[in-house]
């Protein structure tokens, strides 16, 4: 296993948790396992979201474990525990990597980012095979053009939970992006096409959701959207200015 050179791991993983007990152990342990395989040295960073079912209890397994650290809070949303995750791992790694906890996007494709890595600032896993309903299609939509509005933008999948990005310029982002801010992978998205770094896409399978449920619904998802609209054209200032 490669240690870093600067006294710190070489990845940290960020992995937002809300209600995922059908699934949450395998997934914990498909990334660990693979990280291992890679001969990665790495700290997994999980956090709980205020979960309501028995996540809390399925992640007490890893207690013990010197590469995993669990975090419990209290519900603030997905966003808002993205940008936590961050804050935490921007500190500790040289390279920052967020994945969600649904299954959806598997460990096997990290290889293809994680080798060619030297060549790049941000690395992102596109989307292949998504399946969406019309509002959710319509709400992507809006989201890439706001970016590549304000922005411009050389991220396919602005809001992609499959990103690899240096901790340094991770750093530079997360600190222009309140605690709050419903939907920051967006926002860094577009910023990073801002400070003119080097973005790769690459694409990745995206398969269904077989556990669990999707937690925004019907006009919810439209409130959440006018939301991240609102906030990015806050952030997209202090990157203009």
């Amino acid at each position: 296993m490669t240690k870093s050179s600067k006294g710190t791991y070489e990845l940290a993983l960020v992995m937002p948790i809300y209600n995922e007990e059908e699934c949450i152990t395998d997934v914990v342990n498909a990334w660990h396992d693979e990280l291992l395989r890679l001969k990665i040295d790495f700290k997994m960073i999980l956090l709980n979201d205020g979960s309501k079912d028995g996540t809390k209890e399925k992640l007490e397994l890893f207690e013990g474990n010197p590469r995993i650290v669990v975090i419990n809070k209290e519900n603030s949303g997905h966003g808002p525990t993205i940008l936590k995750g961050y804050h935490k791992a921007d500190d500790i790694a040289e390279w920052v990597f967020q994945t969600d906890s649904d299954n959806e996007i598997k460990p096997n494709y990290f290889f293809d980012l994680w080798r060619i890595r030297d060549n790049y600032d941000a690395l992102f896993g596109i989307r292949t095979n998504r399946r969406q309903n019309i509002g959710r299609k319509f709400i992507s939509l809006v989201s890439r053009m706001t970016i590549k509005l304000f922005f411009g933008s050389e991220v396919t999948d602005v809001n992609t939970p499959y990103r690899l990005i240096r901790a340094p310029i991770l750093r530079q982002i997360i600190d222009q992006v309140p605690n709050d801010t419903f939907a920051p992978n967006i926002i860094i998205s577009g910023a990073l096409t801002a400070l003119n770094v080097r973005i790769c896409n690459l694409p990745v399978l995206h398969e269904g959701r077989k556990t669990g449920s999707v937690t925004i619904v019907k006009w919810k998802l439209w409130k959440a959207a006018l939301k991240s609209f609102c906030q990015t054209i806050k952030v997209a200032r202090k990157f203009k200015a």
